[in-house]
């Protein structure tokens, strides 16, 4: 099996993050949830409270929706967020169990910002507020959970906060960078008061802003909303860093009610130290992590085809538990088509976002590949994956449990059916019935120290098939599309599709023809 050295991981969560981003009052909750999941009711070291002010004037700087929002019921605001923090260095050995006990090494002072994202009518709200670790891999913020994310948060009444936990978000803010690659952006002098001390203090940050938002002071974020649960979330890089988080300092500060982990990589990011320099922190993590069986809360991780093996998360596999799922999802990327681009504009009420396109270039002049790039079902599945934790938390009922995706030999490698697609993970009507190969894998891989690396390698491919395939499987376009709705509704008896994205996919199938040129 490839092994990723770790002092690449930064390396590879950059392209992530560039490929997301380059385009032009809680104490009855918390024993609310303690009744009903059998969670300790309290934090062994509780973490103070951010001091928050604002909202600030003017737009945040944060690529996120490029449709106003508040055509779809929804409203925006801006954060400060100050206080003392902590860093932390093991007190025992880490390893891979999770099981990892920590205790404060250094204290400084920190301002940074968050972004709420939330509905305008109180009567809209379903209590519940997730607030994302922003991805700062291509140096500056980056919201890949909003992006995957934000039509089931609109159509359901979720509030969004997007953090800038990392010091590369701050200071991306702070000299300009940020604003840069926002069309239209303006860079004002806001955020010149901010000051971040370091990676190692961001665990913290974390801690503090969450029991800020979950109490009642005079800035409060969420208006009129009365949030009832609080769930982290993290993808790619800010999926390493949740992973060390989770298992360093969620027990011992008991902030969140649950934990959305979303294409994890090999291992986790540094306890202590430079992010971007793995291979030289202070306190290092193991190359294999797994979530702490003692947790308490919910965590549901999801994962794509790319990140088992291209990322390396497959050594860190763990089994299903009582308060862990993992879901691998078949025929999907770490960054595909709706990654690019559709994400950006999708409200939620296209069919067309379904459709199984084979783009070569889905931002031409900035990010160009040589070979069309994955168009599979992962935003699909990750809002599946989020209802079900949410409702997990809510209401104590577990998500259902998923194949993994099928792997065997030595090294391990997917195994295919007699199309080309993965056996196993979670099935949708993309790859139980097909109109093409759509796999995690498959774009060429640069080594990881060629200055001319492209973004390319985490985006996999779609090959459609050719007329004589699809004939040889479907005998006409109505019984694809007959094919396709039992597969749809399977997938959502099942859990793994919500009825609303199902009714696009099937809108979308209805209105096209397969066999046509």
């Amino acid at each position: 099996m490839y092994q990723i050295p770790p002092r690449f991981l930064a390396t590879i969560a950059i392209a992530c993050a560039l490929l997301f981003t380059l385009v032009a009052c809680s104490d009855g909750n918390d024993s609310m949830v303690t009744t009903m999941l059998g969670i300790p009711g309290t934090a062994t070291d509780p973490a103070p409270p951010a001091e928050l002010s604002g909202p600030l004037d003017g737009e945040p700087i944060l690529v996120s929706s490029f449709f106003p929002l508040a055509s779809v019921g929804y409203e925006q605001a801006e954060f400060f967020a100050s206080g003392t923090a902590s860093s932390y260095i093991n007190v025992n050995e880490l390893q891979p169990d999770g099981r990892w006990e920590v205790q404060v090494d250094q204290t400084a002072d920190y301002r940074t910002r968050l972004v709420v994202i939330r509905p305008s009518d109180p009567a809209d709200f379903n209590g519940t507020v997730v607030v994302e670790w922003l991805n700062v891999s291509a140096g500056f913020d980056a919201a890949p959970d909003w992006g995957m994310l934000h039509t089931e948060f609109i159509r359901s009444g979720y509030a969004w906060v997007g953090l800038s936990a990392q010091q590369a978000g701050v200071e991306a803010l702070l000299d300009g960078s940020a604003a840069a690659v926002i069309p239209g952006a303006i860079s004002d002098d806001r955020y010149t008061t901010l000051s971040h001390p370091g990676d190692e203090f961001a665990y913290d940050i974390l801690s503090q802003v969450g029991q800020a938002l979950k109490g009642a002071g005079p800035a409060n974020p969420f208006g009129s909303l009365s949030p009832q649960r609080f769930i982290a979330a993290g993808e790619s890089q800010s999926a390493a860093a949740l992973m060390t988080y989770i298992n360093a300092l969620a027990p011992r500060h008991a902030v969140f009610d649950g934990y959305f982990v979303h294409s994890r990589v090999a291992g986790s990011l540094p306890l202590k130290g430079d992010i971007f320099t793995p291979d030289q922190a202070v306190v290092p993590t193991p190359d294999q992590v797994q979530v702490r069986a003692d947790l308490g809360v919910p965590t549901m991780m999801l994962q794509t085809e790319t990140d088992l093996f291209i990322l390396g998360s497959y050594d860190s596999n763990q089994e299903d538990s009582d308060m862990f799922r993992m879901w691998e999802v078949a025929g999907s990327a770490h960054a595909d088509l709706y990654t690019f681009l559709d994400n950006r504009v999708d409200v939620g009420t296209d069919p067309s976002v379904a459709a199984i396109r084979e783009v070569i270039a889905p931002i031409p002049g900035i990010i160009e590949c040589e070979v069309p790039v994955n168009a599979g079902p992962q935003h699909w599945v990750a809002k599946a994956a989020i209802v079900a934790l949410n409702r997990w938390v809510e209401e104590g009922t577990p998500p259902p449990t998923a194949e993994r995706l099928d792997v065997a030999g030595s090294p391990p490698a997917f195994v295919v059916d007699e199309l080309g697609n993965v056996r196993g993970g979670v099935r949708t009507p993309y790859v139980d019935v097909p109109i093409a190969v759509l796999s995690g894998e498959g774009q060429p891989q640069i080594p990881f120290d060629t200055e001319d690396r492209d973004f390319c390698f985490l985006s996999g491919t779609t090959e459609l098939f050719d007329v004589a395939t699809l004939a040889s499987l479907y005998e006409s376009n109505q019984a694809y599309i007959s094919a396709l709705n039992a597969s749809a509704d399977d997938s959502v008896a099942k859990g793994f599709l919500l009825e609303a994205d199902a009714q696009l996919i099937k809108d979308h199938a209805a209105s096209s023809d397969i066999f046509a040129p």
